[in-house]
C-alpha cells in the first residue's frame, strides 16, 4: 500500500464536485472516472448513465469501448516478445507477413508501433466506423495491405489503425495462436488486469456502457450498442475496459513503476517521445504506442480513444506518480478538456498543500443569477474557483481567512474584486446561509432558484 498525500487527498475531495458541475454543464450521458497514486486506485467513481434510453445508472464496472488504448496493449505484447527474444524492433513486418504490398513488406516494427510505416489510415473504404457494415476481417485487412503506403516510410507521423492491424497479424504468426487470446493471457492477464478484454462482444452478465451520438443532428442523443467485435483491427482499436484497469494498466507503463509485466528497459521505449505532431495545437508526440504531452508542465503520456459513441482518455504522470483516466459514453465527450482539468485541479493542490484548520471549513458551492463559485480552501488561502471553466483554477481569486467568517481578497484579476472584503452570513443555528462577496450575496443553489423563480418566474 502506498500513503495518499494529504494535498491529494484534498484535491481528490474536490475533483467529483467539478466534475458533477462538469456533466450537468454539458449535458453528456456518463462518465467513469479513476485515479492511481503509486500503482494503486486512489479514486474511482461513475456520473449519469450507462444507457440514456434504458436510463441504467453509471458504476465505475461498467467497462468502455476505449478503442485506440488499444495499441498500448498492442505494443507492450511486442515489448515482450522482444524480451523474450522472438522478434526484434528493427524486424520487418515481411518477415513475419506474407502477401504485402513490397513497401510496406519493407517497414519495420518499430515504424508500425510509431505510426510512421506511411500506412492509410484505415483502410480503402472505412465506413465500419460509421457502422455500415462490419469492422475488417483478417482477408479484408490483408487486401488492403496488398495496396501501396500513402507516403514513404520514416517520412513523418502519420497515424495508422491498419498500421497496429499489421502489427496484430505479426504478433499472430510469432506466437501462433490468435491475437486476442495470446494479449489477454499474456499482456492483460499478466498486469493482473480482471476487467479487460481485448475485443467485444463481451460475456453475458459482464456490464458494457452503451455509446451515444451527439445532439446537434436530431435535438437528442441515440444509443450505440457498443457491442460490435473489431475483428482484424482488434490490435488497433478493439479493447474494452473499466476505468480503473485501464488506470492499473499505463502506471505498469511507467518506467518508474514498482511492479510491472514489462522491465523498465521496455517502458522506456515504449514511453519516450520518438516523433513530434508538428500540426498539433497542443504539444504532442508518439512513442510506441503511446501519445506523450505536457499540461502546465506536467509531463504525461498515454493515449486517447475514439470509437462510435466513445471518447477516451488515460494520462501517466511520471513524476507525480499518477495515472489519470477518463471514460464518456458519448461521440462528443469532452474527456481531454476534462482530463487537463484535473490535472490542473492536482497541480495546484501539490503547489499549495491541504488546507489547514484555519481554512478547511471555508466550503461549499455558492450562486448569483451569473452562474455558480466553489469555495475551495488548500494551502492557507482559499481559492473562488469557476466549476464552469475547463480549468476551474484558471481565474480563481484567492482569498486570506482574517477570522472565522471574515476573509480578503489577497490575488484577482484587473477586472474582479481585488482587496476587498468576503464574509460569511449565519443564521441563528450558527449555519452558513450565504456568502457576502464583495457585496454580492452569493446563495446555495435551491434559495437562488427560490428567488429567481419568485422575481421572474411568472404564473
Amino acid at each position: 500500500m502506498t500513503d495518499t498525500p494529504a494535498w491529494l487527498e484534498a484535491a481528490l475531495a474536490y475533483v467529483p464536485l467539478w466534475l458533477g458541475y462538469q456533466m450537468r454543464l454539458t449535458e453528456q450521458p456518463g462518465l467513469s472516472v479513476a485515479i492511481t497514486h503509486g500503482g494503486e486506485v486512489v479514486f474511482e467513481t461513475a456520473f449519469g448513465h450507462a444507457d440514456l434510453a434504458t436510463g441504467e445508472a453509471m458504476t465505475p464496472r461498467h467497462r468502455f469501448r476505449v478503442a485506440s488504448h488499444s495499441k498500448s496493449f498492442t505494443a507492450a505484447g511486442v515489448m515482450k516478445l522482444r524480451e523474450q527474444g522472438r522478434l526484434k524492433l528493427d524486424d520487418t513486418a515481411g518477415q513475419y507477413v506474407q502477401g504485402l504490398h513490397p513497401e510496406i513488406a519493407a517497414a519495420t516494427i518499430t515504424q508500425l508501433l510509431s505510426h510512421t510505416a506511411g500506412i492509410h489510415r484505415d483502410g480503402i473504404d472505412n465506413n465500419y466506423w460509421a457502422g455500415r457494415y462490419p469492422f475488417d476481417d483478417a482477408a479484408a485487412l490483408r487486401k488492403d495491405l496488398a495496396v501501396a503506403p500513402t507516403i514513404p516510410a520514416n517520412t513523418r507521423l502519420k497515424y495508422s489503425n491498419h498500421g497496429f492491424g499489421l502489427a496484430g497479424l505479426v504478433i499472430e504468426a510469432v506466437t501462433g495462436e490468435l491475437y486476442r487470446a495470446w494479449i489477454e493471457r499474456e499482456v492483460v492477464g499478466a498486469a493482473g488486469l480482471t476487467e479487460v478484454s481485448a475485443d467485444a462482444p463481451l460475456p453475458d452478465g459482464v456490464p458494457l456502457a452503451s455509446g451515444h451520438s451527439g445532439k446537434a443532428l436530431l435535438g437528442r442523443r441515440l444509443v450505440f450498442p457498443g457491442n460490435q467485435p473489431t475483428h482484424a483491427l482488434a490490435a488497433a482499436t478493439g479493447f474494452v475496459s473499466t476505468a480503473a484497469d485501464l488506470a492499473r494498466f499505463f502506471a505498469q507503463l511507467d518506467p518508474g513503476a514498482p511492479v510491472s509485466f514489462l522491465t523498465p528497459a521496455s517502458r522506456r521505449e515504449l514511453s519516450r517521445p520518438q516523433w513530434r505532431d508538428a500540426y498539433s495545437p497542443a504539444p504532442r508526440s508518439y512513442g510506441l504506442g503511446t501519445i506523450s504531452g505536457e499540461v502546465g508542465g506536467w509531463a504525461w503520456f498515454g493515449h486517447s480513444g475514439g470509437f462510435q459513441g466513445y471518447i477516451t482518455r488515460t494520462a501517466n504522470l511520471p513524476a507525480q506518480g499518477l495515472t489519470l483516466c477518463l471514460l464518456t459514453n458519448a461521440i462528443d465527450g469532452p474527456a481531454e478538456v476534462w482530463m487537463e482539468g484535473v490535472m490542473h485541479i492536482l497541480k495546484r493542490f501539490e503547489a499549495e498543500g491541504a488546507p489547514g484548520a484555519a481554512n478547511a471549513d471555508w466550503t461549499g458551492r455558492w450562486w448569483s443569477a451569473w452562474g455558480a463559485a466553489d469555495l475551495v480552501p488548500m494551502g492557507d488561502k482559499v481559492l473562488m474557483a469557476s466549476p464552469a471553466l475547463g480549468n476551474p483554477m484558471a481565474t480563481a481569486a484567492e482569498l486570506a481567512v482574517d477570522g472565522p467568517d471574515a476573509a480578503h481578497i489577497t490575488q484577482a484579476g484587473a477586472f474582479d474584486r481585488y482587496g476587498e472584503v468576503v464574509r460569511r452570513v449565519r443564521d441563528a443555528a450558527g449555519r452558513v446561509t450565504s456568502i457576502d462577496h464583495a457585496g454580492t450575496t452569493l446563495l446555495p443553489e435551491a434559495a437562488l432558484a427560490e428567488e429567481l423563480l419568485g422575481r421572474y418566474g411568472g404564473s
